[in-house]
C-alpha cells in the first residue's frame, strides 16, 4: 500500500501536466516515474506562449493537491492518512525547488523570461539549479546519509549537467524556431543583438547606429 500510494501521487501530479498539455494541442513525447517523482518531456516550442507553458507547469502540484484532498475525505485511506500526507507534501516541496529539470526549476525559468533575454534566463536557472543542488546536499547528507540521498543528489546534478552542455544547442534552436516560424508578437524590444532576444516579444537590433529587423539578421545568420 505505501508503493501504491506513492506512485499514485507521482502519476496524478505528471497527469496534470499531461492534461493540460494535451488541452493546448502540445504533444507529450515521454513520462518519466521515479520513487523520488516524475519529469514529464514535452515537444514544445521554445517560443511557446509563456503563460501557456505556465499553465502546464502548475497544472501537476494542482492536480496533486486536489487528490491529495480527496483522498483525506474517503473513509478507507483514514488510517493511510499519515503516510499519504509525508508523501504529498515531499513530492511537491521536492517538485518545487528551484532545480532544473523539476517544476521549480522550470517555473523559475518561467519567471525570469517575463524580464530578462532568453539566454540570460537560461544561465541564471542553471547557476541557481548548481547552488540549490549544493545547499540542498550539505542539509541532506548532514540529516540522513543514505544511499537514497546520494542517488538523488547525484541524478539531480547529471541532469543539470547535461542541461549545461546543451546551452549553446537550445540557444540556436530558439532563435531557429524564430527564423522558420515568422513568429509575430504585440511587444517589441530594441537590443544589440541576439543573444538580447526575449520570449513573447520581437526585436529591433542596432548595431553600429543602424537599425535592423529581427527576420533580417535572422535571414543573415542561417542563410549565411
Amino acid at each position: 500500500m505505501p508503493f501504491i500510494l506513492l506512485i499514485s501521487l507521482i502519476i496524478v501530479h505528471e497527469l496534470g501536466h499531461f492534461l493540460c498539455a494535451l488541452f493546448f494541442k502540445i504533444n507529450v513525447d515521454k513520462i518519466y516515474i521515479y520513487p523520488f517523482g516524475g519529469i514529464s518531456k514535452f515537444h514544445i516550442c521554445l517560443n511557446e506562449s509563456l503563460l501557456k507553458e505556465l499553465l502546464i507547469l502548475i497544472m501537476g502540484p494542482i492536480f496533486q493537491i486536489i487528490f491529495y484532498l480527496v483522498l483525506a475525505h474517503i473513509h478507507y485511506f483514514n488510517s493511510y492518512m499519515e503516510l499519504i500526507s509525508i508523501y504529498h507534501y515531499t513530492i511537491l516541496f521536492f517538485n518545487l525547488l528551484p532545480i532544473y529539470p523539476l517544476d521549480g526549476g522550470k517555473l523559475l525559468n518561467i519567471i525570469l523570461c517575463f524580464h530578462l533575454s532568453f539566454r540570460n534566463s537560461l544561465n541564471i536557472s542553471l547557476f541557481l539549479s548548481y547552488l540549490t543542488v549544493f545547499v540542498l546536499s550539505i542539509y541532506m547528507l548532514s540529516k540522513n546519509f543514505t544511499i537514497n540521498v546520494i542517488v538523488i543528489i547525484s541524478f539531480l546534478i547529471y541532469k543539470i549537467g547535461i542541461e549545461m552542455k546543451r546551452k549553446d544547442y537550445i540557444m540556436d534552436k530558439f532563435l531557429l524556431e524564430r527564423y522558420l516560424h515568422h513568429y509575430h508578437f504585440k511587444k517589441w524590444k530594441k537590443v544589440n543583438d541576439i543573444n538580447h532576444f526575449m520570449r513573447n516579444k520581437c526585436h529591433i537590433i542596432k548595431v553600429e547606429n543602424k537599425y535592423y529587423t529581427e527576420r533580417s539578421i535572422l535571414n543573415h545568420k542561417f542563410k549565411k
